[in-house]
């Protein structure tokens, strides 16, 4: 298919589509003379994921570059996924605390059984529980143990319901999607529920905040 074609089946503008092939976002058509090129739907399969990268999921050019990059260049899944992770959830953001191994997040590790590795989301847990540390929020063994376990529980029901599709682009997009729309439904259950028992222990105090 010509760009016209492709920009009509994937429903991306034709600059739009320029633009992607100049940033090396999607991959050059294949080109029969000097001004005209033939795609395939696996550009359109890559169209699709760039635009809910963008629009559902709220990357960046720089941030769908890399993961595109690591793709193409055929990274191992379990490191594709990493990489998702890290910049769906922001966490090199909050990575500006200690690294594995520092004791911070050996606790829960240990407790949930979870393997002792590496990780960019172990190295954000040991930030954060520092950061918190840092502003004298106490964080108690029993508040890891009933936290860890919540999230053990959402984690394996997650992973046990993942099928691992054949492309990776639709890898990326399953995962990316994935984490961010649970990510936000997991803060919001938790709003609603922090909202009911606060309901549920409030509502019938009439007394009111004390009067200056």
């Amino acid at each position: 298919m010509q760009l016209k074609d492709l920009s009509e089946l994937s429903g991306v503008t034709a600059a739009s589509v320029k633009f992607y092939l100049r940033e090396g976002l999607l991959p050059a058509g294949e080109a029969v003379h000097a001004t005209r090129a033939e795609y395939s739907l696996r550009h359109v399969e890559r169209l699709g994921l760039i635009q809910a990268l963008r629009r559902i999921v709220g990357l960046n050019i720089q941030e769908i570059r890399g993961l595109l990059r690591m793709a193409d260049d055929g990274a191992p899944r379990l490191a594709l996924l990493a990489a998702v992770q890290r910049v769906v959830l922001k966490l090199d953001a909050a990575r500006t605390g200690g690294e594995a191994g520092t004791g911070a997040s050996d606790a829960v590790v240990h407790l949930r059984n979870w393997p002792d590795y590496p990780s960019d989301a172990r190295n954000a847990l040991n930030a954060h529980l520092e950061l918190m540390h840092s502003l004298g929020i106490e964080v108690t063994d029993e508040v890891l143990d009933t936290y860890s376990k919540a999230m053990d529980d959402v984690a394996r029901f997650d992973i046990a319901a993942t099928t691992t599709p054949e492309s990776v682009d639709e890898l990326i997009l399953t995962a990316a999607i994935g984490m961010h729309m649970h990510s936000q439904l997991l803060l919001r259950l938790l709003a609603l529920a922090q909202a009911s028992h606060a309901i549920r222990r409030y509502a019938g105090d009439t007394s009111g905040a004390a009067a200056p």
